[in-house]
């Protein structure tokens, strides 16, 4: 902190009782050594080191918060992200690439150039909007606000921000009158709508709960028995190749019911069209790539756009995945197995996305239990 001392020829026993004032000697901020003289007593001498040292000690802390405000308050969004996702040494390859969608896909898009001391409660708010305007699915509005709010939260504790940018906003939330789910009727027009790729997917979403990923993946390999289809792999839309499912580990699976339709959807599939190592589904353009999700895509567009197929107002590609659990839920299949086929984290996210679907009540239940019940 510093030293003080008498310029005297008195011993340093004897200062106290030397009429000779006190000298202080520290480093000021700069480095440079410093002396200070004329403290009448010791007790002066060492309250103005303290002083000394607090105020560089503060100074140094504020420079140095300054500075770290000024290097990433200016930095664009895409840059700290980047720096961000670089720490996050705890995450699995899959939550890697999950993670890398997200940011490629729906992050930078629409704010990778954007300064980052220039976010608020309303850019966020805007942001949220512009995914429900895009059509963005839930379950990727949901994530990909978790995503935004690590990133921001952590620029929040550098101190880039008086307040969270998150005050005030309400995160996405599930309404289930947003998934739109066909009828049994309606499913069967639409299935028929398009060409054999595209009754394939409807089959295997809709029948077997696949992803729209899992599907493009599919293998016919996979029927590992007359009615179980085994999910080992999707198509990731990031890297546009096969990689492990979500939640999963590599060489990960998991099993589904495989009804009798669905099963000869596929075989009648491959015996028309063939297969390549097993899959059914490969590039148009180059069957040495997987199948590239946005020809599906296209494929819906226009088939929506056609007047005499009858599509529920709404309905998207998810909704094919929807009247899988619809249909488990509405028949008395239990949701924790709903939930293992769907491939949820969690039988939470299952119960708050089909809850609604569930038959039964409170009353329904009493008659139930009456049965067994003495008279």
């Amino acid at each position: 902190m510093g030293s003080f001392f008498k310029k005297c020829e008195h011993s340093q026993t004897q200062w106290s009782k030397c009429p000779h004032p006190y000298t202080i000697r520290y480093r000021s901020i700069t480095g440079r050594q410093t002396e200070e003289s004329g403290f009448t007593t010791q007790g002066k001498a060492v309250h103005r080191l303290t002083e000394i040292y607090n105020e560089k000690h503060t100074t140094h802390h504020s420079q140095t918060k300054f500075e770290r405000i000024q290097k990433y308050g200016m930095m664009r969004f895409e840059e700290y992200a980047t720096e961000w996702k670089a720490s996050q040494r705890d995450l699995g390859p899959a939550s890697i690439r999950h993670l890398d969608s997200l940011l490629q896909q729906h992050l930078f898009p629409l704010l990778g150039s954007r300064r980052m001391n220039s976010f608020d409660h309303k850019v966020v708010e805007d942001f949220i909007q512009t995914m429900e305007r895009n059509g963005a699915g839930l379950a990727t509005q949901s994530n990909t606000f978790d995503k935004l709010r690590a990133i921001l939260l952590d620029a929040h504790r550098l101190g880039l921000f008086s307040e969270s940018p998150f005050n005030g906003v309400k995160a996405p939330q599930y309404d289930p009158s947003r998934a739109v789910i066909p009828s049994p009727e309606q499913l069967r027009t639409i299935r028929t709508a398009g060409d054999d790729v595209f009754t394939l997917f409807v089959d295997l979403m809709s029948g077997c709960g696949l992803r729209n990923g899992e599907a493009a993946a599919v293998n016919l390999d996979n029927i590992v028995a007359d009615d179980v289809y085994r999910i080992r792999e999707q198509v990731n839309q990031t890297t546009a190749w096969y990689a492990p499912l979500k939640h999963r580990r590599p060489n990960n699976y998991r099993d589904v019911p495989l009804p009798a339709r669905v099963k000869q959807t596929i075989k009648r599939y491959a015996a028309e069209h063939g297969t390549v190592d097993g899959y059914l589904l490969r590039h148009p353009k180059d069957p040495t790539r997987a199948f590239p999700y946005y020809s599906l895509s296209n494929q819906w567009r226009r088939i929506k756009e056609k007047s005499h197929v009858d599509i529920p107002q709404g309905m998207v590609l998810y909704g094919l995945r929807h009247f899988f659990a619809s249909n488990c839920l509405t028949h008395g299949i239990p949701i924790t197995d709903v939930a293992e086929w769907m491939g949820h984290k969690n039988i939470d996210v299952t119960f708050k996305i089909y809850r609604h679907l569930m038959p039964g009540s409170i009353s329904a239940a009493a008659r139930v239990l009456e049965f067994d019940l003495a008279a």
